[in-house]
């Protein structure tokens, strides 16, 4: 295959070409979600031409059922088909309530705005009911906001309900059954965007150990970049091998299948290897000494048959070939001893196990793996004097403690003060927000203050911070200025041209929608580009218009953060520390579920359904964390989070390793030093949290000692596969201990805080 890619670089340069496509967006759900958007405003928009023709209604009609087309298939984002149907048909009802609303109170200005206010805290507080809580809000407010944007009368009312109809059923009609999303060819190419980014990290490690010594900086970025970017598909994929087991146990009466199944642990399995590889790569590249010719040789040529085999298009039968061709090509310095580094044998060994792994993903749709006997490990008796489960943070816990201790931490959560729910104080927020964007947005123009009111919502959509609330008003303001200049350009190149300018428009939302996911920046850039040209389409277009689109923007930014900063404020320092007490607490959960399974006693949770968690709760940090990573000059402590952040990285990463033990180590004879080790981990991260929330904090000790003694245990086992397996967690849990202790360490001596 390597001679045939030379033979014919054109080939091989289409099937690269293939693989960064497949990658760009995975699974394809960007492309939908802009191509069915833009589809079913088209069918609304067309329907609504018809009956306007037939009745003599203003384009107003036409313009409403085409945003609500869009607002309902972008709002509704519910996991399965079901779920899709049901929720995009609920929105007709706040929808129709809405618009019956804004139209009676048009000509009761002061009444209208107070119901204005109230419709957009509403909306706002449902979001409280996650994803179909969402888009009831938005189908409650997009529908208020324009009929006071389009300028109504009550005239209009059967029609504009009609409109409301006819948007919110294209949208069902296209997303519920013609273009309906099967989970099948969903996993399909959530599966073939997974191996592209494999592809991806392996390439960019291919590059860096091939990197002359002054561009290694540069490609320790890319590598690190296509890491982040594999994690991401992987938590997609994951996810939705996890609906699809849900579906079906639900379907089999019932029956558990424990960590979902074999393409989970396969999924898995991969990512973990491929980090290995990076990472051992890594720090073979940055050490004093260069790596030898032909070991660099070997080591490349393992890497790019990887690279072969994961490529898209690639024969699927010839893949094992090309994984073979990969292990042989590292093999003799994996069996090598003598003369070669531990750290270059460590890149092959990680060479070796991706391909395993890749391989393993290949017949991931087969018979899932078969689960440990409970013959071979019975479950250690909890009663009769044995080992006691390890099932509270910070260590095991003792004989009767566990009861009389979980009802004492539930009435002591109980008596804590939690303060106000996140969307009840983002509801008094968005409150005052509109009231401010209303009044002044009124003195800047009386005709469109309603521009202000909008963006005052829209800034506190996905956030949970006052630094989310800034930063997204910022995107929205940027992008709005840009959208003003393109917007001017394009509908003066299209003036006089109808049918180019409708073109255009559905163009520019295609984009708006397709980018959404990616930057607030770039969808209110298209979205004011589609008002420019709608505005040449009706005749309203002017350069005073625009500003002023500009000015409401900023007008409405401001009113958000004032309200964010000033009411309730919910500092981002504190919701980037509840982030961290969930990420912490997922990482305690996955180290002590794998604990009592290598221990042979069974827990509730199975550890595979527990990584997941932890990746979403680390997820869920770097989301928090990026508003104080915002490069803005005033910002302090970015390197103090910037490190945070790349220390629980490494522990959750560390603790996935574990897991994947689980179900390879059975030895309950080791829990007399296994759990005193885990435990002083534990400990350690626990105390690392309280450090970083400034808290009193126990002492950190290193877990040295600890983990000697069980490596000790491991390193007198006889079989050589149990015992590797067995050294191999007590190298995850000295990783994680080192991690934790060596950055409390650097905290103490120079006291640095997380406090920006």
């Amino acid at each position: 295959m390597a001679a045939d890619g030379r033979r014919h670089p054109a080939r091989r340069g289409s099937l690269e070409l293939r693989t960064m496509l497949t990658a760009l967006d995975p699974g394809l759900v960007r492309l939908r979600l802009a191509g069915i958007g833009t589809g079913s405003m088209v069918l609304a928009a067309a329907v609504m031409s018809g009956v306007r023709a037939l009745s003599g209604q203003p384009v107003t009609v036409v313009l409403l059922a085409a945003v609500l087309a869009m607002i309902s298939n972008l709002a509704v984002d519910e996991p399965g088909l079901g779920r899709v149907r049901v929720t995009t048909t609920l929105m007709l009802g706040p929808a129709l309530v809405s618009i019956v609303a804004g139209t009676l109170l048009a000509s009761h200005r002061v009444a209208a705005d107070v119901v204005f206010v109230t419709v957009t805290m509403g909306a706002v507080y449902l979001r409280r009911f996650d994803a179909r809580g969402v888009a009831l809000g938005m189908a409650a407010f997009m529908p208020f906001f324009f009929t006071e944007y389009l300028h109504v009368t009550v005239a209009q009312l059967p029609w504009l309900l009609v409109a409301a109809a006819v948007g919110i059923g294209s949208t069902l009609l296209l997303r519920g059954w013609v273009f309906a999303e099967r989970p099948e060819r969903t996993h399909d190419r959530l599966v073939r965007a997974f191996r592209a980014h494999l592809h991806a990290l392996v390439e960019a490690v291919a590059d860096l150990l091939a990197a002359r010594p002054q561009a290694v900086e540069d490609e320790l970025r890319e590598v690190r970049r296509r890491r982040a970017r594999l994690n991401d598909t992987a938590l997609l994929l994951a996810d939705g091998v996890g609906h699809r087991g849900a579906d079906q146990r639900h379907d089999s009466e019932g029956r558990d299948d424990g960590d979902g199944g074999g393409l989970a642990l396969g999924i898995l399995d991969a990512e973990l290897a491929a980090e290995s590889v990076a990472v051992a790569t890594e720090r073979l590249v940055q050490r004093d000494a260069p790596v030898d010719a032909g070991n660099r040789r070997a080591l490349l040529a393992g890497l790019h048959g990887l690279g072969a085999a994961l490529t898209t298009g690639t024969v699927p039968a010839m893949v094992p070939t090309l994984l073979d061709e990969a292990k042989r090509s590292v093999s003799a310095l994996a069996t090598e001893t003598q003369g070669r580094t531990d750290r270059i044998q460590r890149v092959a060994f990680a060479v070796i196990r991706l391909a395993d792994a890749i391989e393993a993903v290949q017949h991931a749709d087969g018979p899932a793996p078969a689960k440990r006997d409970a013959a071979t490990c019975p479950p250690t008796d909890r009663t009769g004097g044995g080992p006691v489960p390890m099932g509270r943070p910070g260590g095991p816990v003792g004989p009767g403690e566990s009861d009389a201790d979980e009802d004492a931490a539930t009435e002591a959560d109980a008596d804590e003060p939690k303060g106000l729910p996140l969307s009840t104080r983002e509801a008094v927020q968005v409150g005052l927000a509109s009231s401010l964007a209303i009044v002044v947005g009124q003195l800047v123009s009386p005709a469109r203050w309603y521009w202000a009111v909008l963006t005052a919502f829209l800034v506190f959509a996905g956030t949970s911070s006052r630094g989310d609330v800034l930063s997204r008003g910022w995107q929205r303001t940027v992008g709005t200025i840009g959208g003003v200049l393109a917007g001017m350009g394009l509908a003066v190149l299209v003036s006089g041209h109808e049918l180019l300018a409708l073109l255009l428009m559905f163009g520019c939302i295609f984009f708006a929608l397709y980018l959404v996911r990616i930057s607030q920046t770039l969808m209110a850039f298209w979205i004011t580009a589609v008002l420019a040209l709608l505005y040449g389409l009706i005749g309203q277009f002017s350069v005073q218009t625009l500003v002023l689109r500009i000015e409401e923007t900023a007008v409405g930014a401001a009113m958000g953060v004032l309200a964010a900063y000033l009411v309730l404020p919910k500092r981002t320092q504190e919701a980037f520390g509840e982030a961290l007490d969930d990420m912490v607490d997922a990482a305690d959960a996955v180290l002590a579920a794998a604990v009592e399974r290598i221990l042979g006693r069974e827990r509730a949770s199975p550890p595979g359904e527990l990584t997941r968690d932890l990746h979403k709760a680390l997820s869920m940090l770097r989301d928090r964390g990026k508003p104080l990573d915002n490069p803005l000059p005033w910002r302090r402590g970015r390197s103090s989070y910037q490190r945070t952040l790349w220390v629980l990285a490494g522990v959750e990463h560390y603790a996935r390793g574990l897991a994947r033990l689980v179900d390879q180590v059975c030895e309950p004879g080791w829990a007399p030093t296994l759990e005193p080790a885990a435990a002083r981990v534990r400990t350690n991260l626990h105390a690392l949290r309280q450090v970083l929330q400034r808290r009193h904090a126990e002492e950190i000790r290193s877990a040295e000692d600890d983990v000697d003694a069980a490596e000790a245990y491991a390193a007198r086992t006889p079989d050589p596969g149990h015992r590797a397996a067995l050294l191999s967690a007590t190298r995850l849990l000295r990783r994680i201990d080192q991690a934790v202790v060596g950055f409390a360490t650097d905290l103490g001596r120079s006291d640095e805080a997380t406090q920006p």
